[in-house]
């Protein structure tokens, strides 16, 4: 009778440790180009242990379509339209794919850099569409170590433009990656450099 209550109450213990371990999940509205968190402790934590998003003055999250997609996939968000509807990921895509056509291709570099440990941000300051920090360092502790052009397989660039994305790279201090995203949306990262004979 001992083995069976203690096996029980390992039981229990278990299912209060995976409650515990499971995030309370966090409320967004989808705007346009954006989702807007509530105020809370937990979606500030978002930004506070992954940098997802960035704080506005109201204590909300605004997060990117990319970050959202990408927090309701890993069952942390939960999104809303403005009319207060429950978007599932099929409803989300659509919206986010009006708004930037190139969004998948976009959305798998992004999600594969993340499911890899890195923070990535956006670069358009750079002209690029990403900025990728190493693994444990966060926006405004260091600088990003790459900026990242999303592509499909299928993309074809003339010398010019690719000459172009590796002068953006070399002017910022950073190494150029290349994400090829093929049909099923598996990604290649190609590092480009300049090098000198």
């Amino acid at each position: 009778m001992t083995t069976k209550k203690s096996s029980e109450e390992a039981a229990v213990a278990e299912s209060s440790s995976d409650q515990k371990k499971k995030k309370t999940l966090v409320t967004g509205v989808l705007t346009e180009v954006r989702v807007l968190t509530e105020s809370s402790d937990e979606a500030r934590e978002l930004y506070n242990q992954s940098r997802f998003g960035t704080i506005a003055d109201n204590g909300r999250v605004e997060l990117s379509l990319l970050e959202g997609l990408y927090l309701m996939e890993r069952g942390r968000l939960v999104i809303k339209s403005e009319a207060g509807r429950i978007l599932n990921s099929d409803g989300y895509l659509r919206k986010a794919k009006k708004e930037e056509p190139n969004f998948w291709i976009r959305y798998c570099v992004f999600r594969d850099m993340r499911n890899r440990g890195y923070i990535i941000k956006t670069a358009l300051k750079f002209g690029a569409d990403f900025r990728v920090y190493d693994r444990g360092v966060k926006p405004g502790e260091d600088h990003a170590r790459w900026i990242v052009y999303p592509v499909h397989e299928a993309s074809v660039f003339t010398w010019h433009e690719f000459s172009a994305k590796n002068r953006v790279a070399h002017s910022t201090k950073k190494r150029l990656l290349m994400g090829i995203v093929d049909a099923e949306g598996d990604v290649t990262y190609y590092e480009i450099r300049w090098m000198r004979p």
